[in-house]
């Protein structure tokens, strides 16, 4: 079986080339990769990328400034990446071109640009579960923007919202996973018959990889048909979409499914057996942690004078060794609310770098190239690495059934 040729777009510190390559196949070989922090002097994460990869072409440029000749000349068969969750409202210009609103609205329109150039056979993203609530003003709005935009350019689309401690990882982190294929190949053909809700509860690709139970959370389940013009998508859609869907020429179904659970692992699992001291914090400091831990009401006053009582509810003094870690964010091990703190023998502390690490099924000292308030950062923007070498395995498997010999079709 030939390899399946792989573009890895926003590719952080390559968490989804690690996914891929660990496939029971080794059928993904990564040929491009782009990854460009604006506003960073030092780029921290392709330096990680680049020490830790020697094969295939490492951009790090701006990816606006990417040529279209640079994309359509990689001719890849699937297009990965996780792209920051921004603004998705679209209007058009004078000329009649689309166009995207706000600064960084822009970088989902460059996987379509890349798309449009490639036409690879399999697109796989991931974004922050919010997307499917965006914006708060028009619920649903940019999500319909991008499964209009991908069904113009031939895509069927699947999605599926997944915890990955529900299928037997160390932490609960809930991110939105995008699977498109496109219409004409034939794994495509060959379930077109198939109903949207076999494919979200059984045949389709995530109930393969990540199967579910049969029922329905609280009979959330809908359907809608996308408007053939996305500037009205833009200005007037609003609706539900759940965490599981299936479109197919514009009709969408979706779904609130419930997983088929996996013992997961425990935080105490993955901590380090010795610790530097560097991590253990001073009695001020932990004071501080515990005041942040705990429930609170606070008088303020906005800037027009009004006050108002800030609440909160308290948590756990110390973060539970026995069950999976809660969301690591961008912001860990400083001393705020969000910062694991475990209790040991020795006293409190912070994660170490590489137990981070361990939480996103990264290979210790992954980051290492970096300092330790980058290492941290740049996990808590990282995605859980298992999860994507189960999809990897998933696409190898529909290639190994489907096998699709015929030319790539390009858009222009």
């Amino acid at each position: 079986m030939k390899k399946l040729k792989v573009a890895e777009m926003f590719a952080g510190v390559g968490g989804f080339r690690i996914g891929l390559e660990n496939t029971e196949n080794h059928m993904f070989e990564i040929i491009w990769a782009n990854q460009w922090e604006p506003s960073r002097l030092v780029q921290h994460a392709y330096d990680c990328y680049t020490h830790n990869f020697s094969t295939g072409i490492h951009s790090n440029e701006d990816i606006t400034k990417v040529t279209n000749y640079e994309m359509a000349n990689t001719n890849v068969d699937i297009i990965v990446g996780g792209f920051p969750c921004q603004d998705y409202s679209v209007a058009r210009s004078l000329s009649g071109e689309l166009g995207i609103q706000g600064k960084k609205g822009v970088l989902f329109w460059e996987i379509a640009r890349y798309i449009q150039h490639v036409a690879p056979k399999y697109i796989l993203l991931e974004n922050v579960d919010r997307l499917l609530k965006s914006p708060a003003s028009q619920r649903g709005r940019d999500f319909a923007v991008m499964l209009s935009t991908l069904n113009e350019l031939g895509y069927d689309i699947e999605w599926r919202v997944i915890n990955a401690a529900d299928y037997g990882n160390a932490q609960k982190r809930r991110r939105i996973f995008i699977f498109g294929y496109r219409r004409e190949n034939q794994y495509a053909k060959s379930i077109f018959k198939k109903s949207a809700e076999n494919i979200v509860f059984k045949d389709g690709f995530f109930a393969k990889a990540f199967p579910i139970t049969n029922e329905i959370y609280k009979n959330r389940i809908s359907t809608v048909k996308l408007s053939e013009d996305i500037v009205d998508i833009s200005d007037n859609f609003s609706y539900t979409f759940h965490p599981s869907g299936f479109m197919r020429n514009g009709e969408i179904y979706t779904a609130h499914t419930v997983p088929r659970y996996e013992t997961p692992v425990t935080l105490g699992e993955i901590l380090e057996d010795e610790v530097d001291d560097q991590y253990y914090l001073s009695e001020e400091k932990v004071e501080k942690f515990k005041y942040l831990r705990g429930p609170k009401k606070i008088e303020r006053t906005t800037k027009d004078g009004h006050k108002y009582t800030f609440s909160e509810g308290g948590m756990s003094e110390t973060d539970a060794l026995d069950s999976p870690a809660r969301t690591m964010l961008t912001s860990e091990s400083s001393i705020n609310r969000s910062t694991h703190l475990i209790k040991d023998e020795k006293g409190y502390r912070t994660l170490t770098p590489v137990e981070a690490e361990r939480l996103n099924g990264f290979p210790d000292n992954w980051t290492d190239t970096m300092p330790d308030k980058m290492r941290f950062f740049c996990m808590g923007n990282a995605l859980v690495v298992p999860l994507i070498t189960r999809m990897g395995n998933e696409i190898e498997n529909i290639e190994m059934q489907y096998t699709d010999e015929s030319t790539q079709l390009k858009l222009f």
